[in-house]
Protein backbone atom coordinates (compact mmCIF):
# COMPACT_ATOMS: atom_id res chain seq x y z
CA UNK A 1 0.00 0.00 0.00
CA UNK A 2 2.71 2.18 0.76
CA UNK A 3 4.41 2.39 -2.94
CA UNK A 4 0.92 2.91 -3.76
CA UNK A 5 0.81 6.06 -2.38
CA UNK A 6 4.36 6.65 -3.36
CA UNK A 7 3.47 6.23 -7.02
CA UNK A 8 0.22 8.45 -7.40
CA UNK A 9 2.43 10.82 -4.84
CA UNK A 10 4.91 11.10 -7.80
CA UNK A 11 2.39 10.91 -10.32
CA UNK A 12 0.79 14.20 -9.45
CA UNK A 13 4.56 16.00 -8.90
CA UNK A 14 5.28 14.62 -12.53
CA UNK A 15 2.69 16.05 -13.79
CA UNK A 16 2.67 19.52 -11.76
CA UNK A 17 6.29 19.75 -12.73
CA UNK A 18 5.45 19.35 -16.70
CA UNK A 19 2.70 21.90 -16.28
CA UNK A 20 5.79 24.09 -15.15
CA UNK A 21 7.57 22.96 -17.55
CA UNK A 22 5.43 24.03 -20.82
CA UNK A 23 4.88 26.89 -18.72
CA UNK A 24 8.18 28.48 -18.75
CA UNK A 25 9.13 27.01 -22.26
CA UNK A 26 6.28 29.02 -23.47
CA UNK A 27 7.12 32.19 -22.07
CA UNK A 28 11.36 32.24 -22.17
CA UNK A 29 11.65 29.37 -25.39
CA UNK A 30 12.66 25.55 -24.96
CA UNK A 31 16.64 26.27 -24.43
CA UNK A 32 16.42 28.98 -21.11
CA UNK A 33 18.13 27.70 -18.38
CA UNK A 34 14.75 27.62 -16.41
CA UNK A 35 13.20 25.30 -18.51
CA UNK A 36 16.25 22.82 -18.85
CA UNK A 37 16.64 22.75 -15.06
CA UNK A 38 12.98 22.20 -14.66
CA UNK A 39 13.08 19.18 -17.65
CA UNK A 40 16.04 18.08 -15.34
CA UNK A 41 13.84 18.13 -12.13
CA UNK A 42 11.15 15.81 -14.44
CA UNK A 43 14.02 13.85 -15.60
CA UNK A 44 14.47 12.45 -12.09
CA UNK A 45 10.82 12.13 -10.85
CA UNK A 46 10.38 10.14 -13.92
CA UNK A 47 13.28 8.05 -12.99
CA UNK A 48 12.06 7.35 -9.81
CA UNK A 49 8.61 6.73 -10.90
CA UNK A 50 10.07 4.17 -13.13
CA UNK A 51 11.97 2.59 -9.79
CA UNK A 52 8.80 2.02 -8.12
CA UNK A 53 6.56 1.15 -11.26
CA UNK A 54 8.88 -2.39 -11.01
CA UNK A 55 7.44 -3.13 -7.51
CA UNK A 56 3.89 -3.75 -9.06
Amino acid sequence: MKNMHSKMFLLGRIILKKKVMYHRAKHFGFTHANVVACSQELDVLLNQYQEIKGFY
